[in-house]
């Protein structure tokens, strides 16, 4: 029986498997990386905005928000990156692991031009199993109608730009396209909070 709920501390192990093997990483990356970018700092830092698809494999998927971006980065620069930057020092890093690292170091950050109107944001993803069950609509709903209970006026995402069927399922859920380049699209969508 598939459950969508709250992610606790408990699911980090399960959140980074699902991370790790969505994030499609060279084999002999270190696995941990991805999930340390990607997924940690929301179960830790952001937990209530943070739900997972778990079943009797453990976890499947999650989704993971926060209602503002920039206090968000400013959270994970005080708390979240020094020790893992302690941890794993970018002089002498494998030749797979390099690029996470240097994540690590530079996270990456969306750009102003829509945090500006669109200052929240959202991350998910999802093992094969888990999809085509409606669980993506129903975490995305249900975090807009958190966002827009907290007076958030919009949400973005960023999706790889060769990757259609991610960004014809956002548009079906109201997502518009903001910018992008060859390597991401930066989508958009406006909260019904926003004309109140």
């Amino acid at each position: 029986m598939t459950q969508l709920r709250a992610a606790a501390l408990r699911d980090l192990a399960g959140v980074y498997r699902v991370c790790h093997e969505t994030g499609d990483p060279a084999a002999d990356q270190n696995p941990d990386l991805l999930g340390h970018v990607y997924a940690g700092p929301y179960v830790v830092g952001q937990a209530a905005l943070a739900r997972v698809v778990a079943d009797e494999l453990g976890i499947a998927g999650y989704l993971f928000g926060c209602d503002d971006t920039r206090a968000f980065e400013a959270w994970c620069e005080q708390h979240w990156w020094p020790p893992l930057r302690e941890q794993y020092p970018v002089e002498g890093a494998s030749k797979a692991d390099a690029e996470m690292i240097g994540l690590l170091h530079h996270p990456p950050r969306s750009p102003e031009s829509v945090v500006a109107a669109f200052p929240a944001h959202l991350h998910i993803d999802f093992l094969p199993r888990a999809r085509g069950g409606g669980h993506g609509r129903a975490l995305i709903e249900w975090l807009c109608a958190e966002l827009e209970g907290r007076g958030v006026p919009g949400v973005h995402l960023g999706v790889g730009s060769d990757n259609a069927n991610a960004i014809a399922f956002y548009e079906h859920l109201g997502f518009t396209t903001a910018e992008g380049d060859d390597d991401t699209t930066w989508m958009t969508r406006r909260l019904a909070q926003a004309g109140g």
